[in-house]
């Protein structure tokens, strides 16, 4: 879903890509989150699509799941659910993007990412169907299998 077709976009899906990844209440929100990557984490346990070689890469399919949010194209949604879906990463341009997915599909968002160390990833993300919500997000690459996640209501994680 590429909502500005005339318009070329920094991100390789060819998406309305998210606006400035780099504003200061993202830096100002990545530094008010850490993630401690443990077994303790809720993103510790296994869940999705599970993928049992390590990939070399974190680019690739994934699975998604994010809460703290009720999403009001969800009859009977709430914060607490988790949304799961479906993900595809990419690097690009020095950047990581992911397109992901939930509700069955119908609804997608993309993540704008850039490292700000070995594990750690700050962006923000836009919701394709609903583009004025974007939000700040900080992750941590636990490894090839895991991201950690939070965005500025929840968690917003990544397995394979």
């Amino acid at each position: 879903m590429n909502t500005h077709p005339e318009h070329s976009t920094r991100n390789p899906f060819g998406v309305q890509d998210a606006p400035d990844p780099d504003g200061p209440d993202v830096d100002a929100f990545a530094d008010s989150i850490e993630l401690g990557g443990g077994a303790d984490d809720p993103n510790a346990q296994r869940w999705g699509t599970v993928t049992e070689e390590l990939p070399d890469s974190i680019a690739g399919a994934w699975s998604s799941r994010w809460n703290g949010g009720a999403d009001p194209a969800m009859p009977g949604d709430t914060a607490q659910d988790w949304k799961e879906g479906k993900v595809m990463a990419k690097v690009a341009g020095g950047r990581f993007y992911l397109l992901f997915d939930w509700n069955g599909g119908k609804r997608q968002a993309l993540l704008d990412v850039r490292y700000i160390g070995p594990d750690t990833l700050v962006g923000r993300y836009i919701n394709l169907g609903s583009p004025e919500i974007t939000r700040p997000w900080v992750g941590r690459i636990v490894d090839n299998r895991r991201i950690d996640g939070r965005w500025t209501n929840g968690r917003l994680d990544f397995r394979r």
